[in-house]
Formats: structure tokens, C-alpha cells, sequence
């Protein structure tokens, strides 16, 4: 995020090379992210970027409690999983999981892959990624084109979605239990699931609607 104004001298900015030694990070990595809005930057009279080092040091500070915590989404992941199959086998029958043959179960489990890894990359992020937020957005939109395309009603494709949200969070809000996990970690996990995973949903429910508006501008 390029914030408005311009550095002056001697207020404590760091160089791009400066700020990146201070996180221990390539400068590449650390201007991406800027790009994705996780740092805030302002920029010289010669159009150079420099980094507040009040800002360096509280991002820093984040970046350590997330290594505290280190593998707990992996954990969360493997939870999420195991929960959703034990699911999915106590409720064989649901009406949203019958009308897909083998070939649509197995592109709804490439879905289910993708988005995972989605997930554990965005909440592995202090903050941004909204590039990550997009794909996610994608997977809602291929989600609701193939539900469309089966002739499922919006509850249905939603109720698909939700069940795989149902099993994330279930094993998120477990994670206390089972693994020696922070109180400001956990939330922050949370939080970051939340987002990504409406991302989804949202995407489905506007794809639906555009469905709807071409079909009623078509008179259908």
C-alpha cells in the first residue's frame, strides 16, 4: 500500500535494502509486499520507496508470533480434512452430494484441494493477499457454474460450500485442544478463514444472480 506524502530525512524511514535486512528477507519479497497492501511505503521526491521503522519493527513483531506458532495450520489442515471424511461418511445420502457422478466428485475434490491450499497460504499471511482472495473467488465461480450447469437450485450449491466452511472452522475451533495454540494465533487463524472462505461464498451467490439477470433480460 503506497501511502500519500512524501519521506523526509531523519523521521526514521528505511530504504527498501535497510527494511529488508531488518526482516531478513530479500528486498524482492519485501517490496511484493507493499504491492499486496501488507506494508505501508511512501515514497521520495525521486520516487524511491522508504518504510517507517516503527512499521518494520510492528510487522517484524508479527511475523515472530506467527513462527511461534509455527505448523499450526498445517495441524488445522489435516483437522479440517479428517473432519470433512468423517462427515461426508455419516452423511452418504445428502441431497447436494447425490447428483454428482464420479467424474464431478473428482473435479469438486480438486476444488476442495485447491481452496485448502488457498486457505493455508492466505492465513499463513500477517495481513493482504489479495491476490490469493481472487483465486478464491474463481473457485466460487466454477463451483456455481457447475451446480448451474446440474440444474441445483442456489441452497443447494451454497449448502455444498458451507459443508466444506462447516469442517474448517469445527477443526479450527478445536485446534485448542489439541495443539498448544495461543489465544491471538487462534483468532488471527479465524479471522483470516473468514475472509477467504465469504470470498467463496459471495462468488457463488453473484454468479448465481447474473444467471438469473441474463435469464430474465433473455425473457426465459
Amino acid at each position: 500500500m503506497e501511502a500519500r506524502g512524501v519521506a523526509q530525512k531523519g523521521e526514521g524511514w528505511l530504504t527498501v535494502r535497510q527494511a529488508a535486512k531488518r526482516l531478513g528477507v530479500h528486498p524482492a519479497t519485501l517490496r511484493r509486499w507493499a504491492n499486496q497492501g501488507m506494508l505501508r511505503a511512501m515514497r521520495t521526491p525521486g520516487g524511491h520507496r522508504r518504510f517507517a521503522a516503527e512499521d518494520i519493527e510492528r510487522f517484524q513483531r508479527q511475523r515472530q508470533q506467527l513462527r511461534v506458532v509455527a505448523g499450526l495450520e498445517r495441524i488445522w489442515a489435516q483437522q479440517a480434512l479428517d473432519q470433512a471424511r468423517q462427515e461426508l461418511s455419516a452423511h452418504p445420502r445428502e441431497r447436494w452430494l447425490e447428483v454428482f457422478d464420479e467424474r464431478e466428485r473428482s473435479h469438486k475434490r480438486q476444488l476442495g484441494r485447491h481452496l485448502m491450499d488457498l486457505l493455508l497460504r492466505y492465513v499463513s499471511l500477517p495481513g493482504g493477499g489479495e491476490a490469493l482472495l481472487e483465486e478464491a473467488r474463481a473457485i466460487g465461480r466454477e463451483h456455481a457454474r457447475n451446480a448451474l450447469a446440474l440444474g441445483l437450485p442456489l441452497s443447494s450449491a451454497l449448502q455444498a460450500a458451507l459443508f466444506f466452511r462447516d469442517a474448517a472452522m469445527e477443526a479450527a475451533l478445536l485446534l485448542p485442544d489439541t495443539a498448544s495454540v495461543r489465544p491471538e494465533a487462534s483468532l488471527h487463524l479465524l479471522r483470516r478463514m473468514n475472509v477467504l472462505l465469504n470470498a467463496v461464498l459471495l462468488a457463488i451467490a453473484e454468479r448465481y444472480d447474473q444467471t438469473a439477470v441474463r435469464a430474465m433480460s433473455a425473457g426465459v
